[in-house]
């Protein structure tokens, strides 16, 4: 109640932006203070091969270049997708390029991966020192380089933070850079994959690699995704991105359409987001593990997602809106549904 007063009341007026710089220095100051101190768990849930001490994560997007790993680990996630990051920095689209709609408990974004690039990731990694909290690498290719080059930038982000992260994301579904999506399409997708997936078995400990996939898809393009993760083994997929739908939303159209392009994230995503998740499930067999996230503002989304057929759950809109109040809730449900 008392985070939700204080959105409310201030961080509602400011630049969304703006305000997420503020969260990020808040955090940080707190847990410098002791404020926020990682949490003590013995619990283990093993997924794709990693054991992870919860099954909530905070989802790519938050912590860009990985500077807030001790911070959310302290707030009790038990993993963090650092990204979407690209091979050199880069500062992403122009401002404004973040906006609330707060009726629909949604934000609209068309960031384009600004983040301070791979090199600036790896330098926040290095200080790593709890590998009890699982890292995840969300990468993705610079604006700049052509969807025909696209696939030496995913593998040059994937060596350099190899020995840094615990699991891959390969992020062709984001709307904010110009034609990335395109990238989902079969062919180009199962050879980008593919040759990640020989780079990953070349080393000595190959890593999971993830696909996260968009909401917009139609059942015949998901279909083609289940045959993909089939055919190049990849360990899962995360889902779902960001939408571009502007469908049953609350805030007038023409606000929404002053805001411009971007894709949305929130409220909006979590019915398409967990009927995917069921849809994949049961074409699957059960057999591809899932990371839900889209539309997470209660324990009972949480949940609902883990019942579609999803084996952990990640924040990011959920936890703008709802605060950390959230990440206890979601936990402690989870928790209970264990019956620990």
């Amino acid at each position: 109640m008392f985070y939700r007063f204080i959105f409310r009341a201030f961080f509602q007026k400011l630049d969304p932006e703006f305000a997420h710089e503020l969260v990020v220095a808040g955090l940080k100051a707190a847990r410098i203070l002791g404020l926020l101190r990682a949490p003590k768990s013995k619990n283990s849930y093993p997924v794709m091969g990693l054991n992870f001490e919860n099954l909530l994560g905070m989802a790519a997007g938050f912590d860009k270049n990985g500077q807030l790993i001790r911070e959310l680990h302290a707030l009790g996630f038990g993993h963090v997708e650092i990204g979407t990051v690209t091979p050199r920095a880069q500062p992403g689209n122009p401002k404004p390029r973040l906006f609330r709609l707060p009726k629909n408990r949604a934000l609209i974004n068309r960031m384009g991966f600004n983040n301070e690039g791979v090199e600036a990731a790896i330098t926040q990694l290095k200080q790593r020192q709890n590998k009890q909290l699982i890292i995840g690498g969300n990468i993705g290719k610079n604006k700049w380089t052509p969807n025909e080059e696209a696939v030496s930038d995913y593998l040059l982000c994937f060596e350099a933070l190899f020995p840094f992260v615990d699991y891959f994301v390969v992020n062709v579904s984001s709307p904010n850079t110009p034609n990335l999506r395109a990238l989902q399409e079969k062919e180009p997708l199962q050879d980008l994959l593919m040759q990640l997936q020989e780079k990953n078995a070349a080393q000595t400990a190959p890593k999971p690699v993830l696909l996260k996939i968009a909401p917009d898809l139609t059942d015949t393009q998901i279909d083609e995704i289940i045959e993909i993760v089939a055919f190049t083994k990849i360990a899962g997929l995360i889902v779902a991105n960001t939408t571009i739908s502007r469908d049953q939303l609350l805030t007038p159209a023409a606000e929404v359409e002053k805001m411009g392009a971007g894709g949305i994230s929130g409220k909006p995503v979590t019915a398409r987001a967990t009927a995917m998740i069921k849809y994949i499930h049961d074409k699957s067999e059960g057999t591809i593990p899932m990371i839900a996230v889209g539309g997470i503002h209660s324990a009972q989304d949480a949940l609902d997602k883990l019942d579609a057929g999803a084996s952990l759950v990640q924040l990011y809109t959920g936890f703008i809106y709802e605060g950390p109040a959230l990440v206890k809730s979601i936990n402690s449900a989870l928790l209970k549904r264990s019956g620990e």
